[in-house]
């Protein structure tokens, strides 16, 4: 989630910092209780997905820096290894590692991500990601499209949904029966409000990590607030895109938003901007990656 301009003028700064020793301290319908009992009931689950198969033997990955472990293992830098997707770290248990096996994800995974990437980009990964004519291919990505230097130049609503079913169309045109795994993109109000008790996490995030949203991360007046609700809101639109658009696909299966609706907590983020994922945090996403695949249905 992060631009190359911005992380090498943030490294400069990082770098002094640790030779002073400094450390990081839509609504639903109501039912009237009159009515009969079936009516009432909850709506059923989702039928078990044609033709899906919860243990692929391969994984592509495609995406952005969550997905490249930037700073997860050290200062403004990509981590490959500690990726929720394909990486080799124990203590992440990546979700190749939780379907191949150690050798068999080191063998037959592949990431394409790239860090600071947007949905435009996706194309592009999706050809490279078909080649390896994958069973399985992992999509996360949206959150640069809302981290921009100001609201006015997040990704319009309608660009990001042309973009991903190009997207899709680029797999499909390689790899046509390949399965597609789509994350929510994380709720970045809430990272905000996990990572502002951070005090160098903050005069990091002044350094131009996804001003949007963390600018003035103190500032709690009425335009500041206005600023972090249409970057949420934005980040909602672009999730039912990504549902909307894996629902006209037999293949594809969408998180249900539990990227999105999952509370990282400090430990789960990174100790040098506290905004991208640890390896704590990366394990996390490898569970909720793992659990929806290996599902009988797709989530609700």
């Amino acid at each position: 989630m992060r631009t190359a301009a911005a992380a090498l003028t943030a490294l400069s700064f990082v770098g002094a910092v640790a030779l002073a020793g400094c450390s990081g301290g839509g609504s639903e319908g109501g039912v009237s209780q009159n009515a009969p009992a079936a009516s009432r009931s909850a709506s059923p689950s989702p039928s078990p997905t044609p033709d899906w198969n919860p243990r692929p033997g391969s994984v592509a990955a495609v995406g952005d820096s969550i997905t490249r472990g930037f700073d997860a293992c050290s200062v403004l830098a990509d981590c490959p290894e500690v990726s929720w997707a394909t990486g080799s770290d124990d203590a992440v248990r990546s979700l190749a590692v939780r379907l191949l096996g150690p050798s068999g994800a080191a063998e037959r995974s592949w990431n394409h991500a790239v860090s600071g990437s947007r949905m435009v980009q996706l194309p592009e990964q999706m050809a490279l990601a078909a080649k390896e004519r994958p069973e399985l291919v992992t999509v996360m990505t949206g959150a640069n499209d809302a981290c921009r230097d100001s609201v006015r130049l997040m990704t319009p609503v309608a660009d990001f949904r042309a973009s991903f079913e190009a997207s899709m169309r680029q797999l499909r045109a390689g790899a046509p029966k390949a399965q597609v795994y789509v994350s929510s993109v994380p709720d970045l109000k809430r990272l905000w409000s996990t990572g502002r008790v951070n005090e160098l996490g903050k005069k990091i995030w002044d350094l131009g990590i996804c001003q949007s949203m963390l600018a003035d991360a103190d500032d709690l007046g009425p335009a500041a607030v206005a600023r972090r609700d249409a970057v949420r809101e934005r980040v909602v639109a672009y999730n039912g895109v990504l549902r909307e658009v894996c629902a006209k696909d037999r293949y594809c299966r969408y998180d249900g938003g539990a990227v999105f609706d999952f509370r990282f907590t400090g430990t789960q983020l990174s100790k040098w901007d506290w905004f991208h994922p640890s390896r704590d945090g990366q394990a996390r996403l490898a569970e909720i990656a793992y659990r929806t695949i290996t599902a009988e249905r797709p989530p609700a």
